[in-house]
């Protein structure tokens, strides 16, 4: 948990995607985040988390389904969403929490 929070303590924006190997919804978000990462490097970061093998910080931040998308910067949460989202809609929150 200390590495996560960490990582979010970031000016940076940090997109984090909680999921399972098991999920398959979150196999259909993996390539599209692959894509947004590549779309906003040196602007912000996209990471993962498994909610199976970090299960304080799924529960610490409320997940109850997954994919589930949080957006943060400096500490806080600034965008939060559950499903599959497009490379889009995601590249266009990042942006907008690190302006």
């Amino acid at each position: 948990m200390n590495n996560f929070n960490e990582l979010i303590n970031s000016n940076t924006p940090v997109l984090v995607d909680f999921f399972a190997d098991w999920c398959g919804p979150c196999r259909y978000q993996a390539p599209i985040l692959k894509e947004v990462a590549a779309q906003v490097e040196g602007l912000a970061r996209v990471v993962k988390v498994d909610v199976d093998r970090n299960p304080a910080v799924a529960q610490a931040y409320g997940i109850r389904g997954i994919p589930a998308l949080i957006i943060f910067r400096n500490g806080k949460v600034v965008w939060r969403a559950s499903g599959v989202k497009q490379a889009s809609e995601l590249v266009a929150e990042l942006t907008k929490a690190a302006a």
